[in-house]
């Protein structure tokens, strides 16, 4: 039976992430420890206290990285691996760390800079995404191109097939709701994101983000990577293009799980704060076994779903 790891993406955050499993867990405690040396700030602090820190998209990408890697560790040192690997988004970073491509002293910082150049290609208030329900793509897709005659609107994550995200400059996606609405969709809710992301308002981060990315060092995948911008496994040579590219294409997380299946996964667990992403599995395939790890109760609970 093989197992797929999905790691959670902006958006998931929340004041206390984390906090139970790091008062029990040493190897949790040791990550946040690892990370706030490297970041020259407390980790703790910035998880667990309340501050207006944790929503900033340049603080918000190493705190649930650093979240979603300390559980890891907790799984791998109680003896479980997976198969095959992904994350949404940012989560794809973490998903690198546990195929052992990226050290996790390197990710921390990477999405650090990372979440400082998205922030300043497109400042919080500077675009819209709006999650569109129940509309083919391709009407999605053809309402975007339309559309995109006012400024950038385009598909930024196709998360099922029953919900697809649009982003891109506020007067040109106002204009791709009208006319979604006119296509017959019922369904729209703008979402509270800081910023258009994986929209092409992120080139100028994209340039930033692959000269930083050309300055790691990538060791050998020891288990496939299923890209976000592909939906396919991530070739070793392809690892700093489809990063560079990733932070302005859209996410294709439902097509991604397709690829899990013909992998052979039927079990999916996602590991770090919120579960947005067994919610999703769920729409995609509701024949696939979920779990996730959260805290000490999702822990316990996941030991016995892989221990089954």
């Amino acid at each position: 039976m093989k197992t797929a790891f999905l790691f959670s993406g902006q958006g998931a955050q929340y004041v206390g992430m984390g906090k139970e499993l790091y008062q029990q867990e040493k190897r949790v405690k040791e990550t946040f420890e690892e990370a706030s040396d490297l970041l020259g700030f407390s980790m703790e602090d910035l998880c667990f206290e309340e501050n207006n820190r944790l929503n900033e998209t340049k603080y918000t990408q190493p705190a649930i990285l650093t979240v979603s890697t300390a559980f890891l560790r907790v799984l791998k040192e109680k003896g479980f691996q997976a198969d095959a690997v992904a994350g949404l988004s940012l989560g794809e970073y973490t998903a690198l760390v546990a195929s052992g491509a990226l050290a996790f002293s390197d990710a921390v910082q990477l999405v650090h800079q990372r979440g400082q150049f998205m922030s300043e290609a497109a400042p919080t208030g500077s675009g819209k995404m709006v999650a569109v329900m129940n509309t083919d793509a391709e009407v999605i897709e053809a309402c975007c191109r339309e559309a995109s005659a006012l400024g950038i609107v385009s598909p930024a994550n196709y998360n099922t097939p029953q919900q697809i995200v649009i982003g891109g400059e506020v007067a040109a996606v106002e204009k791709a709701e009208e006319l979604l609405q006119a296509a017959g969709t019922k369904r729209m809710i703008q979402l509270n994101v800081s910023g258009p992301f994986h929209t092409a308002l992120l080139v100028p981060a994209s340039k930033r983000l692959n000269e930083v990315l050309q300055t790691i060092s990538f060791k050998e995948m020891e288990i496939p990577v299923i890209s976000n911008t592909t939906a396919k496994v991530m070739p070793q040579a392809e690892i700093v293009s489809l990063l560079t590219k990733q932070v302005m294409s859209p996410v294709r997380f439902s097509d991604s799980v397709q690829t899990f299946k013909e992998l052979g996964v039927t079990r999916l667990v996602e590991i770090g704060p919120g579960k947005t992403l067994t919610g999703f599995i769920k729409k995609i395939d509701r024949s696939l076994a979920t779990s996730r790890v959260e805290d000490a109760k999702t822990l316990a609970e996941t030991i016995d779903f892989l221990t089954e």
